[in-house]
């Protein structure tokens, strides 16, 4: 058995088929006619924005518009004028051939972007390396693989696949994914959850040892593998890969149904989207809002800000889309670890401790701030728009925040623009200092959001994307649980709604241990949604109570995770 990590849910069972692509030989060679050359380039780039638009085109009409903005943003980086320029500057300056610029500047981007640390920027780094390639070899006249043929029960085995790659695939005829490479964040793993294909991602060694026409069973949900296994662990995987189907068709009897345990607490489980194109997967889940809409990626993958408008139809469109449900949405949490030169942000030594979120944005109150906020109270006249405002570590933030949004009110009523008048304005609560003195915001913010992500990540004092120290890194810790517990009591001693929008808020051994806390709101990936209404439909608080209270007895994250492990696998979903 080989083990990796989960990237897509599901079983799959087939037969190997091993994608290589061909390396490429990028050889420098010295021009003379620069300005031809520079049109040779023009040529290949006008040809490989074509190409991705058709790809794009082709994912929004089979899969959906979310999907397609991953190609869209390709596009994006391909028209932007600084990559282009720069590889056009390079051809001229340096009188070399157009392939070599191309590989000297995507590869000083990607490297680039891979350095920063953060999974966003890792994507753009893959990203920039996909484009490289693809521009390559259509300089050098050489076809991609084309995997969109492939017979009926593929299993693609590659060491990794580009964006561009797997939004070639046929769903139909590709029952899994295996790859050396890659993470659960990618955009390849991203759009084999969207394609509904089981994926597992990062196995070492596996082409190795894996030959074409290989038998091959792999676990989407655990990460497992097997290659040219045992009939009887063929027909195990097989009566799993049934289950998992009629478990999944079962969840549909949830659509419509109230998110309530069996003693009548009610909850509301709503999703987490970047775009507004990924409302329609919320709507198609069921969800019961929007708990966190990260405003961030509006500000990407271009090259100027978006503008006040461009903001304000894009929350309107939300707001409309989901009538009159609470739509929570975070202003922009942006810094020194992410790559936007529009901005002008200098590189921070320390870019998650530094001038990043609500420092930035107060900062910058005329050009960035004020355009957003003023942004999201004109759409808030369109729907239940909340204001929730990040990384606030000291209630002086919050209060210059709040005071910028009356100043807008009343700018707003001035000229006779509507808005929502009792907009809720609210915090994510992330870092240790909130945590600590959440009783004294939850005296005056509306509502509160834990970002589990970043509050472990600072309370435990540790970089998730460190392997070395990633072992500290545990929702499960006793000192980030306490914290949790303190957040919410806090909250709802003082009546305000108290959500969660990080990973923690779909995690099956989480989800037990939040209820009994108390938490008011789970916030989570649209495709969770169901199968978290159905664990919460199945406890009664007064029973996770005791379950709670016992597993904060615990000295360490291992013994905690192990207790929730046991109680969670004695209860039948």
């Amino acid at each position: 058995m080989y083990k990796g990590t989960s990237a897509s849910a599901g079983i799959g069972i087939g037969k190997a088929v091993i994608v290589k692509e061909e390396k490429l030989v990028i050889t420098r060679k010295a021009v003379s006619d620069t300005a031809a050359e520079i049109r040779r380039f023009k040529g290949a780039l006008e040809k490989t924005i074509k190409d991705t638009e058709r790809i794009a085109e082709d994912l929004a009409a089979r899969v959906g518009e979310k999907e397609a903005e991953i190609m869209k943003g390709h596009m994006m980086l391909l028209s932007d004028p600084m990559l282009t320029g720069e590889i056009e500057g390079s051809i001229q300056n340096e009188g070399i051939n157009s392939e070599i610029a191309v590989e000297n500047v995507c590869s000083m981007y990607a490297d680039m972007f891979a350095s920063m640390g953060d999974e966003l920027m890792q994507q753009r780094a893959t990203d920039m390396r996909d484009l490289k390639t693809r521009l390559q070899k259509t300089l050098m006249g050489i076809q991609s693989v084309d995997i969109s043929s492939l017979p009926k029960g593929s299993v693609i085995v590659a060491e990794d696949l580009t964006p561009s790659m797997t939004a070639g695939i046929n769903p139909d005829n590709v029952t899994g994914i295996v790859t050396e490479l890659g993470g659960r964040t990618s955009h390849s793993a991203i759009l084999a959850r969207a394609l509904e294909i089981p994926a597992v991602v990062a196995v070492t060694a596996f082409l190795s040892e894996a030959k074409e026409g290989d038998d091959i069973v792999l676990d989407g949900s655990t990460g497992e593998i097997y290659l040219n296994p045992e009939p009887a662990v063929k027909e195990e995987y097989q009566h799993k890969k049934n289950q998992f189907m009629a478990e999944k068709k079962e969840l549909e009897q949830y659509i419509g149904k109230p998110s309530v345990t069996k003693d009548g607490v009610k909850v509301e489980i709503v999703a987490n989207i970047g775009k507004p194109e990924d409302v329609d997967k919320v709507l198609r889940y069921d969800g019961e809002g929007i708990g966190l809409f990260r405003t961030e990626f509006l500000f990407m993958d271009r090259t100027a800000a978006p503008t006040e408008e461009e903001q304000y139809e894009a929350y309107k469109q939300v707001a409309i889309a989901m009538k009159g449900k609470p739509v929570i949405i975070r202003t922009l949490d942006i810094g020194g670890d992410k790559e936007i030169p529009y901005l002008g942000l200098e590189k921070d030594e320390n870019p998650f401790l530094g001038y990043r979120a609500i420092r930035f944005c107060l900062d910058r109150q005329e050009d960035i701030y004020k355009p957003q906020l003023r942004a999201l109270l004109r759409a808030s006249a369109y729907g239940n728009i909340r204001i929730m405002v990040p990384l606030v570590t000291c209630i002086e933030e919050y209060r210059q925040a709040k005071a910028l949004v009356e100043e807008l009110k009343a700018e707003l009523d001035s000229k006779g623009i509507a808005y929502k008048r009792d907009i809720q304005v609210g915090i994510m609560v992330e870092t240790a200092a909130a945590s600590l003195i959440a009783d004294l915001f939850a005296k005056e913010v509306d509502f509160f959001s834990i970002g589990t992500n970043d509050l472990t990540q600072y309370t435990m004092s540790v970089d998730r994307g460190n392997k070395k120290v990633s072992y500290l890194y545990s929702t499960f810790n006793p000192a980030v649980l306490r914290s949790i517990r303190h957040i919410i009591a806090s909250g709802r001693e003082a009546g305000i709604m108290v959500g969660m929008c990080g990973e923690a808020a779909s995690d099956p051994m989480m989800i037990p241990l939040l209820l009994a806390f108390g938490l008011n709101e789970f916030s989570m990936s649209a495709s969770a949604i169901l199968k978290v209404r159905k664990m919460v439909t199945e406890y009664s608080l007064a029973e996770l109570r005791s379950v709670a209270d016992k597993a904060m007895t615990f000295a360490t994250a291992a013994e905690v995770e192990s207790y929730m492990k046991a109680f969670v696998e004695k209860v039948k979903f």
